[in-house]
């Protein structure tokens, strides 16, 4: 049987997607069931960070609204920096974010998203010193590419040495962001570092290479808002990766050697390829998270880049489901609480560490809400 006709005809080699055949449902249906589902997830977390300000003997109807006001903002005044800081703080989170998906959903457990991320943005920082009299739409375009293309290979290390060597990417990845890191250490501190030789910083990347602010001060109280081109390209990389699972042969391919890799096998799926291209993936999606961060935030290269946007992909990837779409929700949520801590903090006194409280429970409480539910799924098939 010919690979194609096992793409179209899972029924021997991917039981658990045979399975799963069942829930096509009418579009207005599935679409009434996603609202619920979310709805009822939005009001448990309302629920949860209530209950743990409560704990703390602050009052939700306080704590709540400037949590809200802090990551949304009052758009019937103009006021929307707070809503920008959201976009600005959901893409990073997405992009890795996406990473884990595509890793997960070839049954491997990637979190090098720290190291591919910071390769990405070493790799883009390193480009424009050596080209950095390019035009500068040209050399935006440039370091994007070579920023995806070092998180890429960064990844594909990874997959390399699962496939040839047989080491856990768990193990390798852990070890190749600590390499990232001192790899970026040294050039902030050598070749890459300013010309006044002070910080451990590279010099200003040309202004016309970054990515353009995309929201009128006018839009935001004369307030200039740091809301950039290049957040578009996260929720484009969300539909694309999307489109990739769940409407393309390598996508199906990847799925079934995540839920079966002798299925995979015994179907005739490259599955060393596989690995090594989901791996890649995931490295490029968090390369480009690097560039983004880089040309739309920082402008320039320093030794604290990261502020661990590759580690907290973990949850925002576990709290969506392990799905592109799940994950654009989740990266948004975790988004909005960061933006708003720092109002939270202001006028309610709540230390903004607290977030990363609620972030950690939100994600606790929906993976056992989920496991409870498949179990109860379970009992009833028993």
């Amino acid at each position: 049987m010919s690979l194609s006709t096992e793409a179209t005809e899972p029924t021997e080699t991917a039981p658990a997607l045979t399975q799963a055949a069942p829930t096509e449902q009418p579009w207005p249906l599935r679409a009434f069931r996603w609202l619920a589902q979310g709805l009822g997830y939005a009001l448990g977390l309302i629920a949860l960070m209530s209950v743990a300000f409560w704990a703390l003997g602050i009052s939700p109807l306080t704590a709540l609204p400037a949590l809200w006001i802090g990551a949304f903002g009052d758009a019937a005044n103009g006021h929307l920096y707070p809503l920008s800081e959201t976009l600005v703080k959901t893409s990073p989170l997405l992009l890795t974010g996406l990473s884990i998906v595509v890793a997960w959903r070839a049954g491997l457990f990637s979190i090098g998203g720290e190291g591919q991320l910071v390769m990405g943005a070493l790799a883009a920082t390193a480009l424009a010193h050596a080209a950095g009299k390019l035009p500068g739409p040209l050399l935006t375009l440039l370091m994007t590419l070579v920023g995806i293309a070092a998180g890429a290979f960064w990844g594909l290390i990874a997959g390399w040495l699962r496939v040839r060597r047989n080491v856990q990417e768990v193990i390798s990845t852990i070890m190749l962001n600590y390499i990232g890191l001192y790899l970026l250490g040294w050039a902030v501190e050598g070749p890459l570092q300013e010309q006044a030789r002070i910080n451990r910083q590279s010099d200003p990347l040309p202004d016309a290479a970054l990515f353009a602010r995309i929201l009128p001060a006018a839009w935001s109280n004369g307030v200039q808002t740091r809301l950039h081109s290049g957040v578009f390209l996260a929720f484009l990389a969300a539909f694309v990766i999307y489109v990739f699972l769940y409407r393309t042969r390598g996508g199906f391919g990847l799925r079934v050697l995540g839920q079966n890799a002798e299925a995979a096998r015994a179907a005739g799926f490259p599955v060393d390829r596989l690995r090594m291209q989901a791996m890649a993936i995931s490295g490029g999606l968090c390369g480009l998270a690097g560039v983004v961060e880089l040309l739309g935030i920082t402008g320039r290269l320093y030794a604290d880049f990261s502020p661990g946007w590759g580690y907290t992909a973990i949850p925002v990837a576990l709290l969506g489901g392990l799905h592109p779409l799940g994950t654009t929700f989740s990266a948004f949520f975790f988004g909005a609480l960061t933006a708003g801590s720092g109002n939270l903090e202001r006028f309610s006194g709540v230390s903004s560490v607290l977030i990363n409280v609620i972030q950690a429970a939100a994600v606790l409480a929906v993976v056992g809400a989920r496991a409870w539910r498949a179990r109860q799924s379970g009992s009833d098939g028993d």
